[in-house]
């Protein structure tokens, strides 16, 4: 697997202390994103880790996994590598290692992943099909398809919105399409826009005044909480 770097989180990985592993490309190309360096499939800085590799490494962690803690892949978006992710998230499972993934929810490969995920993070950048290919150079289509599958068939479901200034900002969009569908074991998180992964950027950075302040947090999760979907911060 094609690993950009790893480390230890508490909490806003999934729960508890996790092993978080970033791993490398996305087929999304999000004008905010905060870890640049990951979309292209190419990077010298990536290593490439073995199956085994990797799972000796976490058994080798596990001492750390406390509260309820364990692995989480991330990226770039991880499903990429999805024959690879499934080999070893079958390992982690027999082994009693919690797992947990973090993604755009575009892949057809999310369902054979998910039934050996304990806590599933996805994030949805826009309602409209047109402007989420304006702004993460894909489309909404598989995103909303495997969301809406797998909140159906009554899994956890952790969703995720980052909030942009002019991009994304109508709460009231998102929570009508999420109130039709069965979100009794959903919570949904907004994320406030930061620059923090600005100097990643190889070319001209896009978003301009992209700030958004607790009041339109607070907004999002009123919104969300009047339509009866629960919200959550982590």
């Amino acid at each position: 697997m094609l690993v950009l770097n790893k480390g230890f989180n508490y909490s806003q990985d999934g729960p508890g202390n996790r092993l978080v592993y970033h791993l490398q490309g996305c087929n999304f190309a999000c004008k905010w994103c905060s870890n640049a360096d990951s979309i292209p499939v190419d990077n010298s800085k990536a290593k490439q880790i073995s199956v085994s590799q990797m799972l000796d490494e976490i058994l080798r962690s596990k001492m750390m996994f406390f509260d309820g803690g364990g692995v989480t892949f991330t990226g770039g978006e991880a499903t990429l590598q999805a024959a690879e992710l499934l080999e070893l998230l079958k390992l982690l499972k027999a082994n009693s290692i919690s797992t947990c993934i973090e993604t755009n929810a575009s892949s057809p490969r999310l369902s054979d992943l998910s039934e050996f995920i304990d806590y599933l993070i996805v994030d949805i950048k826009h309602f409209d099909e047109d402007e989420h290919k304006k702004w993460t150079g894909a489309s909404l289509a598989n995103v909303k398809k495997n969301i809406e599958a797998l909140l159906d068939s009554g899994r956890q479901l952790h969703i995720r919105i980052p909030v942009i200034n002019g991009v994304n900002v109508n709460p009231e969009a998102f929570a009508l399409y999420f109130s039709k569908l069965k979100t009794e074991n959903a919570v949904f998180e907004f994320l406030a826009y930061h620059e923090y992964g600005k100097d990643k950027w190889l070319g001209k950075y896009q978003i301009e005044n992209g700030f958004v302040g607790n009041d339109v947090i607070n907004d999002f999760m009123q919104t969300f909480n009047r339509y009866g979907l629960k919200t959550v911060s982590t």
